[in-house]
């Protein structure tokens, strides 16, 4: 049974219906139709709720790329593993060059936070190896020689985000930049348009990937046809609105087109290159 995760799948099995009736909805008309129907203010809304119950760091337009570890499996085994082998993976390990992935032990688990968000518990399924099957995501460490993790994946919504290890003043620096621009909302130079070439690159089907970081032009090269298809059903970009700075340091757009609206998400590393893109429809 559909319920309000599947809320994209209704709204496109609308537009079908209506349009073998003869009557035309567009993309965004047809979200904001669906979020009415389940009891939410606006798409906008809905989305928000359907991001918090995925537990994801966004709804991602491009991500890094597909890990080898599946997330949609049937739940998973718990094992008890040694309090000093889960005290090896504690520290702080670099999301990108605004966010951290903050890992403790809470007794026989651990527990992570990425900036900007909540603590989220996980469970061993292997010495190295654990899970949450609340939000259908896992992480792997990477241990060095004298036993400590010198990095850590994490495999949720179809990719893999690879994250080095740093140290307590590294992380720091990262978490008050990245508080110092989120005080001063304003958004950095550039990105309006590095993301209007980004979905005009989409919408052609020829972005270009040497403005992206390595993960996120592989996860673009993966999820190419979808975004496209969305992008180009809404048509050329008209207006690109900046509308302030989102938890995690990233530029929030909301992009007017010919037939619709996209929300975005966007963040450039040290060197003006795209380390994030996130898009949801509606303004």
């Amino acid at each position: 049974m559909r319920d309000f995760r599947d809320a994209k799948a209704m709204a496109q099995t609308l537009r079908e219906t209506l349009n073998a009736k003869s009557v035309s909805l567009t993309h965004s008309e047809s979200l904001e139709l669906i979020a009415k129907i389940l009891g939410f203010r606006d798409w906008n809304a809905l989305a928000a709720k359907i991001q918090s119950s995925d537990g994801q760091t966004g709804s991602a337009a491009a991500s890094p790329p597909t890990g080898n570890i599946a997330t949609d499996q049937a739940a998973r085994q718990k094992i008890v593993v040694a309090a000093a082998t889960l005290d090896d993976y504690v520290g702080f390990y670099q999301f990108n060059d605004n966010a951290v992935y903050t890992v403790t032990r809470d007794a026989d688990h651990l527990l992570t936070r990425l900036t900007g968000q909540r603590d989220v518990p996980f469970n061993a399924q292997s010495p190295t190896e654990f899970f949450n099957d609340d939000i259908r995501a896992q992480i792997a460490f990477v241990r060095g020689e004298r036993g400590l993790a010198t990095s850590v994946i994490l495999h949720q919504g179809g990719a893999s985000f690879p994250m080095q290890r740093i140290d307590a003043a590294t992380a720091q620096q990262i978490t008050n930049r990245t508080q110092e621009k989120v005080k001063s909302q304003s958004a950095s130079p550039g990105t309006e348009a590095v993301l209007r070439r980004l979905i005009e690159g989409i919408i052609s089907g020829s972005p270009n990937y040497d403005e992206m970081s390595a993960a996120l032009a592989e996860a673009t090269r993966q999820q190419l046809p979808n975004l496209q298809s969305g992008l180009v059903e809404l048509g050329a970009v008209r207006s690109a609105t900046f509308l302030g700075v989102g938890t995690q340091g990233e530029d929030v757009y909301s992009v007017r087109h010919e037939n619709g609206a996209s929300h975005w998400r966007i963040s450039l590393d040290a060197k003006g290159v795209i380390s994030t893109a996130w898009v949801t429809p509606g303004p």
